[in-house]
């Protein structure tokens, strides 16, 4: 096909090199298009493969490997696999997935003829961008017939909070510690926040979680955040919620260097270290989107309409500088999608069935509707539930505690949500998006057979467990021969 439009430089130039920027550009130069990506760092990947998503998973499985966690259930609390973790120990897997995520990314667009610039991006007018070379080499100017912002986000600051990246950090200084905090703060009880603070418990860090609102993670199942908050509180991890912080100071005490979390109740908390994680703001201050005829929110996200598009209309923006949900898997979704409808190909996507997973310990997936959602829109449903602890496969890894439930229409008994927590939840949510993407009844998962032993028979076992609760005996007998 080629270019489309010859007096345009590039027919798509995409800033950021982050998932979804890495996927609309892919996706882009598959179409035949003349692409390029703007990447400010020297690394591609973005925070997802350099300080964010691909890390703290990294960080956290090797946490589930040294600290014998898994293990726990047959040879006590005690056992550990490594006695003295450091954090050496967890780094070095960390650097070695990091190392090979941004070679494969690399590869990936330039196999794609995708021309990557290193450089930062601003706009001049609608479809004109300056690049400023990050290594000094110069600017160069560039036109693009239709542009995609994709530059991610970077931890919100609190100016009134004394950040040094030693004792107050953010979710990127964790993989700058020199060691393990014997104590931890986390202020926020958001994704990144509930993740670090399970990580940190299953090391054996005490850990105490604020954050102002009544419970974790509110977009999750209560159920579910109920049996979160379990587990972390049985690893000795203090909830502070409903509080709300007024300061944080630096301190010194006999022990060494502290810090100090004052709330408004007049608590006082002191640890080794606090993580400050209330949220993401969009990186959109240095690209003078008003050049563009674009303008940012308080938080600097960008809004889109259905189809990616700003109020620019030859402007898209995806990923996490548009907002929620804000994960890699539904950013590289986006980014494939809205480059089909900026060229007016075809694509279909349903952000209703994205699969969410958070990697707490344990960890959390659902897809399709909570029960808060469905009582709320009036929907009567009913609820399957399996725990681990009656499967086989629940009882040989060691996960007792572990649970999957369904929701499914009272009357079709058609499929509506799937919300698990446990071992490898993220990847046995899978079966049910596959199920409610075709609009699937309960009866499937009763008529299907699962591998055994496996966790994918809990569908089976929640699926005849919310029949019963309908008071149905499923099937009929076979008419009695006349």
């Amino acid at each position: 096909m080629g270019s489309i439009h010859t007096h345009f430089e590039y027919d798509l130039l995409v800033i950021g090199s982050g998932p979804a920027g890495q996927k609309a550009a892919i996706q882009a130069a598959k179409l035949g298009l003349k692409v390029a990506v703007v990447e400010r760092k020297n690394v591609l990947g973005g925070v997802s493969v350099n300080t964010g998503t691909i890390p703290s998973k990294t960080l956290r499985e090797a946490v589930l490997d040294l600290s014998g966690y898994r293990e726990r259930e047959f040879y006590g609390l005690s056992h550990m696999v490594k006695q003295r973790i450091t954090m050496q120990d967890l780094l070095h897997r960390v650097e070695s997935v990091i190392r090979h995520e941004i070679d494969v990314t690399r590869h990936q667009l330039l196999r794609n003829r995708v021309e990557v610039l290193t450089a930062s991006a601003r706009f001049t007018g609608p479809n004109a961008l300056l690049l400023e070379s990050v290594d000094g080499a110069g600017e160069r100017r560039v036109t693009a017939q239709k542009v995609m912002i994709a530059t991610g986000t970077e931890a919100t600051r609190d100016p009134h909070i004394p950040f040094d990246g030693r004792r107050v950090l953010i979710s990127d200084d964790i993989l700058d510690l020199d060691e393990l905090p014997r104590t931890l703060t986390v202020i926020g009880a958001g994704v990144i926040g509930a993740e670090y603070a399970s990580i940190f418990a299953t090391l054996g860090t005490r850990v105490t979680l604020v954050d102002r609102r009544d419970r974790m993670l509110p977009f999750v199942d209560g159920e579910i955040v109920d049996t979160l908050a379990y587990h972390m509180r049985e690893n000795r991890v203090t909830m502070r919620l409903n509080e709300s912080v007024a300061g944080v100071e630096l301190i010194e005490d006999e022990s060494g260097d502290k810090v100090r979390i004052h709330l408004d109740s007049g608590k006082q908390i002191v640890s080794d270290k606090a993580l400050y994680s209330i949220g993401r703001t969009g990186n959109t201050a240095c690209l003078d989107l008003e050049k563009a005829g674009l303008c940012a929110d308080s938080r600097g996200r960008i809004e889109v309409n259905a189809s990616y598009q700003t109020s620019c209309p030859h402007i898209y923006a995806v990923g996490d500088v548009i907002g929620f949900p804000s994960l890699a898997s539904t950013s590289m979704e986006q980014g494939r999608v809205a480059a089909c409808y900026a060229f007016g190909f075809e694509a279909t996507s349903v952000p209703g069935l994205f699969p969410y997973g958070i990697y707490t310990i344990p960890e959390i997936s659902m897809v399709g509707k909570t029960e808060e959602e469905l009582t709320q829109a009036g929907i009567p449903y009913e609820v399957g539930k399996a725990r681990y602890r009656e499967i086989a496969r629940g009882q040989i890894i060691g996960d007792t505690t572990g649970l999957l439930k369904l929701l499914f229409d009272a009357e079709s008994r058609k499929l509506l949500g799937v919300h698990i927590i446990g071992e490898g939840a993220s990847e046995l949510v899978h079966i049910g998006q596959a199920v409610l993407a075709f609009g699937g009844k309960l009866d499937y998962f009763v008529e299907a057979v699962f591998n055994y032993p496996t966790l994918a028979e809990c569908y089976k076992t929640a699926a005849f467990d919310g029949i019963n609760r309908l008071g149905h005996v499923y099937g009929k007998l076979p008419e009695p021969p006349e």
